[in-house]
This record gives C-alpha cells, sequence and structure tokens, in this order.
C-alpha cells in the first residue's frame, strides 16, 4: 500500500515538475491530489498517463495525506506547513520560509541525507535553486581537501522567477524582434538580450537576498566554517542555472584529482574537454536531474585553488527533483509511514 501525496502550488513551473518526477521515479504514491489557489480550481494538469484537476487549498482536508510537496511561495508555506504537519504529512517545502529555522532539516540528499531524520515540526525544507547545485557539485571536494573559501558568480535563467519570468522574457523579445516598444514588468530592467545583476531584494551590505541565500544555505547544508561569496546574475535563459566557481581549499588538490572526484560523486556528471563544445551549457542541461561540471582548472592565484564551470536544471535539481529525492530518503529509511498502513 502506498502514499497520498499532496503538491500545493502544482499548475506552477516548479508544482508541474513535481508532478513529472512523481511519475517519472515512480514513487510509491496510490493517490496523488493537485492543489492550488481558488482562480487556478478545476485547471487540468498531466500526471504520468493521467489528468489531475486542480483542488483548492483554502477547503483541502490534510487529514488522510502522507506527503505534502510544498510550492506555492513563502507566504502560503509559513502559514498552510504547520497546518498541514499538524495534521499528520510531512511537508516538503520549496519556499525560503523554512530554510533558517534551526528545527527545520535543509537537505539536499547527494550532500546530507541523514538530516531527515532530525525533522522536529514534520517539515523539510529545499534549498534555493542556485543553492543545490552548487553544494551538490562541493560535497565530494569538501570531503577530500577541506573548502576554506568559495566565490561564485551565478548565470541564473528566468525560470527561476517563474511563469511570469519565462513570459516575460518570451514577450520581449517577440517585441524587440518586431520593432516594438519593450515592456518591463517582471524585473526592474530589460531581459531580453540582457543581463541583470540583481535577483530578489538589496540587502543593507549591499548584497541581495538571493547572495545571502547562498552563503547562509551553503554553510547549513554543508559546513559553517565555509566561507562564500556571491553575485547572483538573471540571464536571458528560460531553464537552467549555470555557475563559475572558485574554490580554495585548505589541502592541496589539482585539477585531476577534482577532475577525478567528481565524476564518481552522486548526481554528478563531467563534461570536461577542453576543446570547442567540450563543456555543458543550460541549454542542454534542461530536462535532466544530473549536475553538470565542465572547465575543471587549477586557479594559480592562491595555493589549493579550483575553479569550475556548473549547470543544472534549476526546475528539477534546483527545486522538483530534490524534494522527491527527499521524500525517498524518508521513505528508504522507515520515516515515511504511510497513514492507512498505520490504521
Amino acid at each position: 500500500m502506498g502514499y497520498k501525496v499532496a503538491v500545493v502550488g502544482a499548475t506552477g513551473n516548479v508544482g508541474r515538475e513535481m508532478l513529472d518526477i512523481l511519475a517519472e521515479r515512480a514513487f510509491p504514491a496510490d493517490e496523488v491530489v493537485a492543489l492550488a489557489s481558488r482562480r487556478s480550481q478545476g485547471t487540468e494538469i498531466s500526471f504520468g498517463d493521467k489528468t489531475l484537476k486542480a483542488k483548492t487549498l483554502d477547503t483541502y482536508d490534510f487529514s488522510d495525506i502522507d506527503l505534502c510537496l510544498m510550492s506555492a511561495g513563502g507566504e502560503i508555506s509559513k502559514e498552510w506547513s504547520p497546518r498541514i504537519a499538524a495534521q499528520g504529512a510531512v511537508v516538503i517545502d520549496n519556499s525560503s520560509a523554512w530554510r533558517y529555522d534551526a528545527d527545520v532539516p535543509l537537505v539536499v540528499p547527494e550532500v546530507n541525507a541523514e538530516a531527515v531524520r532530525e525533522m522536529k515540526k514534520g517539515i523539510i525544507a529545499n534549498p534555493n535553486c542556485s543553492t543545490a547545485q552548487l553544494v551538490v557539485a562541493l560535497k565530494p571536494l569538501h570531503d577530500h581537501a577541506t573548502i576554506r573559501r568559495v566565490v561564485v558568480s551565478t548565470y541564473q535563467s528566468v525560470s527561476g522567477a517563474g511563469k511570469d519570468g519565462m513570459d516575460e522574457l518570451d514577450r520581449q523579445t517577440k517585441a524587440l524582434y518586431s520593432l516594438q516598444d519593450v515592456q518591463e514588468k517582471k524585473f526592474p530592467k530589460r531581459i531580453a538580450f540582457n543581463l541583470i545583476p540583481h535577483i530578489d531584494v538589496f540587502m543593507e551590505d549591499g548584497f541581495t537576498k538571493e547572495e545571502w541565500k547562498m552563503m547562509a544555505e551553503t554553510k547549513k547544508i554543508l559546513d559553517p566554517k565555509i566561507k562564500l561569496t556571491a553575485t547572483c546574475v538573471r540571464v536571458p535563459v528560460f531553464i537552467g542555472h549555470s555557475e563559475a566557481v572558485n574554490v580554495e581549499f585548505e589541502k592541496p588538490i589539482t585539477a585531476d584529482e577534482a577532475r577525478e572526484i567528481l565524476r564518481s560523486a552522486p548526481g554528478v556528471v563531467v563534461i570536461d574537454k577542453r576543446e570547442p563544445g567540450g563543456y555543458i551549457t543550460p541549454h542542454e542541461a534542461a530536462g535532466e536531474d544530473a549536475t553538470y561540471i565542465s572547465r575543471i582548472r587549477e586557479d594559480i592565484t592562491v595555493e589549493n585553488g579550483i575553479a569550475f564551470w556548473c549547470v543544472s536544471d534549476n526546475l528539477r535539481k534546483g527545486a522538483a527533483l530534490n524534494a522527491v529525492q527527499i521524500a525517498e530518503a524518508m521513505v528508504n529509511r522507515g520515516l515515511l509511514p504511510a497513514k492507512k498502513q498505520a490504521a
């Protein structure tokens, strides 16, 4: 007997991806319920070879739900995740609402799967999309040579800003080609054929909230001793986040050693040929589960330095896939008993 699973925010980009991945990976669910806002009630959503109709979150009874995948934004999660957990469901939340709560594990299964055992509030948090792929790459290197400092610049796709972000890039691109005025609504400046070094709100120290998230989350997931600084940039790519990463280690490590370590790391695929096209781009990573690593080389400006290029599908590993992998980690450890079985 399987689980009853609810997906909150099922009509959004990540919610739809969650449903696809649950079906693709044959998660042991007897029933899957798609939940959304009142305005999306009745919307048809694909789930494997089935079609689900979105039900309204506000009126849904969660008493028989075993697992809830939450992708409806921080404010909704703050209100609903504790209420859902209080009815006995495990909530895996994709927003930033619970990531920094000491009683809520922040989990990337390839890095810290055992942290699911530390759940105290019935909630487990998914990290920020840019953090998820970064720590998958950093973990095996940290285990080998101990990371001292990380400098990362991100090139983040518009899908990280939701459907509105994707629509804006599409709309602006068409406007430019047809010599029409470009309208800026979702982003503060034009995104078509442009770059915007600004994701989320600015903080008092000059960093953006997106950059702060990467710093705080890497410390919580991987090691609080790691120093990290980030510059996060929105780019005119529909799907796939890319990162240029520079790492300084405490112990010696060569590029060849780093390459071999990463080749055998879980969730990582190395594509690193020193020739034209011998690297991964976000276009090629879209729709894939792996975190791809290319351009591995030694940084001779510091002692024990390595630089590399990191690309992943932000809707999958950066969000939906990671959430389903967390659920699988709980199932594999016997931490997600089905209510029907318990009865």
